[in-house]
């Protein structure tokens, strides 16, 4: 359903609650990867945090943003919070692995 099918307010927060579901559902997903990076990071020799793949992920995600007409400011914050929780993560995974 589309935005402008919608009939009432209980028609909005169904597909609000649908879609909340498939952003969490991919976020544990993404989260999946994160377990992974720091599975390899050590190995391969890399730091959790690399500053150019930071700016890297935010610049496509401001770009598909723009695309997909939401404010990429907001789409920044949000993802600058959700690298800062990966990193962080990345990083508590590789000191219990090595302790």
């Amino acid at each position: 359903m589309t935005p402008s099918q919608c009939k009432s307010m209980a028609d909005v927060r169904a597909e609000i609650d649908r879609i909340d579901a498939r952003i969490v559902a991919l976020l544990a997903e993404r989260a999946g990867y994160i377990v992974r990076a720091a599975e390899l990071v050590p190995v391969l020799g890399l730091p959790a945090r690399i500053d150019d793949r930071v700016e890297e992920v935010v610049a496509k995600v401001r770009a598909r943003a723009m695309a997909e007409a939401l404010d990429p400011d907001l789409a920044e914050a949000l993802w600058r919070q959700l690298i800062d929780w990966s990193i962080a993560r990345e990083e508590a995974k590789i000191g219990r692995d090595r302790a």
